[in-house]
């Protein structure tokens, strides 16, 4: 009963939303847009190497109009249209994919291979929903193009690289992003998953997601055969004692009414089982939300693997390289309340939801930190009926950056679109 109720909801919702005259802009570009998607999702580029996808989107961008340069901070690109006097307002996309196989069974599921960094050969797959980012921009940057007389001021769309490895918009920042081109007075960016129904939108004020840092430790051992242990120091052992250890940070160092997670997301180590190692290598995520709770759980990382390490009478210290961060992302309170109204009159009231702040972590913090007022939110991407079903049994559907990450493009597209174009037409005014 309450699955045909939702259904009979989600009709009537759609049948009101078809009438809208945004819904005909949408669907009037919604072929392009729904085509590049296609492209995007079954060729899929890397961190710092998505120059197919930048060439593809900058000459789309051009072809409506806009002024594009490409190679902002590597593979960046920056467009702008200006339509007279007033504010200029930026809204931003990601181009980077991940190193993940796709698993989803879609007849366009990638199917690519690329080197990574390291020079392994690694499966390359949109788990994120960057590609759907994209052709929502395309979207958006169309029906700007085409209605001129609804805004006034400039445009800014940047395209930016390397999201996935928070460095992207460090680097265009670096490139001359503020100085090059256009301050602007506002940063608006979205994301997609499936923790919302596709149809709906998230709003999160104030702090919308964590700090995240990202560590690699190398524990060095003393290698030896595995079948005299006691002739070696393991680094393997020592690895998994500090990986049980660091465990005991958040749940009995950090206050409980704090916020902390520590992860261990890959441990490489040996060549052969009756071959003892002489390191062992484990790289972590570590997600906080206030800057003295980061300093804290850092900290401990550090004292825990070096004292595991003694312990076992290792020959050397740790290697503890810190690779990357990057801060949460806030939202700024007043215009996140204002957006609110605008989405609610654009996609309606029921489809505009209240957050709770997320453990992901974005680089689009980098804008916001340079004085940018930013309005960051969530787009669901979830099949309507199976995010029904799931909440119904108390289950979780795929989430972003697994293998099973597919959203349901339509009408999360549809819905990515109109929304981007409501909070631009409400912003440049």
């Amino acid at each position: 009963m309450k699955l045909a109720k939702l259904s009979l909801l989600a009709s009537l919702v759609a049948s009101a939303w078809a009438q809208s005259p945004t819904s005909k802009e949408v669907e009037n570009i919604y072929p392009d847009a729904h085509a590049l998607y296609l492209d995007l999702h079954q060729n899929p580029e890397l961190s710092t190497h998505e120059t197919q996808t930048a060439a593809k989107l900058a000459g789309r961008l051009r072809s409506l109009g806009y002024d594009v340069t490409e190679h902002v901070g590597g593979t960046g690109i920056v467009a702008i249209l200006k339509n007279g006097a007033g504010p200029t307002v930026m809204l931003r996309t990601e181009l980077d994919a991940l190193p993940v196989e796709e698993k989803t069974g879609l007849s366009y599921a990638s199917k690519v291979r690329a080197k990574d960094d390291a020079g392994r050969d690694v499966p390359v797959m949109h788990a994120c929903g960057h590609d759907l980012h994209m052709a929502s921009i395309l979207g958006t940057a169309a029906i700007m193009a085409h209605s001129k007389d609804t805004w006034h001021g400039t445009l800014m769309l940047i395209g930016q690289p390397a999201e996935e490895t928070i460095s992207g918009a460090k680097a265009m920042l670096e490139d001359g992003l503020l100085t090059r081109f256009p301050r602007p007075d506002v940063a608006v960016a979205l994301h997609v998953g499936n923790i919302l129904p596709a149809g709906e939108v998230g709003i999160t004020p104030g702090v919308f997601n964590t700090n995240a840092d990202s560590l690699r430790i190398t524990i060095y051992g003393k290698g030896g055969h595995g079948s005299a242990p006691h002739t070696a120091i393991d680094p393997i052992v020592i690895a998994a004692r500090t990986i049980l250890a660091l465990q005991t940070i958040a749940s009995r160092e950090v206050k409980p009414q704090e916020m902390a997670v520590v992860t261990v997301g890959y441990i490489l180590a040996g060549t052969k089982n009756n071959i003892i190692p002489d390191q062992a290598e484990m790289g972590l995520t570590v997600r906080t939300n206030k800057p003295e709770v980061r300093k804290q759980v850092l900290a401990a990382i550090t004292r825990i693997t070096n004292a595991e390490a003694e312990a076992a009478g290792a020959p050397r210290p740790p290697a503890i390289d810190h690779l990357e961060g990057t801060d949460l992302v806030y939202n700024d309170p007043a215009l996140a309340q204002r957006m609110r109204g605008v989405l609610e009159s654009a996609l309606g009231k029921d489809e505009v939801v209240s957050q709770e702040p997320f453990t992901g972590s974005e680089d689009f913090s980098y804008f916001v930190e340079q004085g940018i007022p930013g309005f960051y939110f969530s787009l669901g991407g979830a099949d309507p009926e199976k995010y029904a079903q799931a909440k119904a049994a108390g289950t979780l559907l795929p989430s972003n950056h697994s293998s099973l990450f597919a959203p349901d493009v339509d009408p999360a597209l549809h819905t990515g679109i109109a929304a981007e174009v409501a909070v631009l037409r409400s912003l440049l005014k």
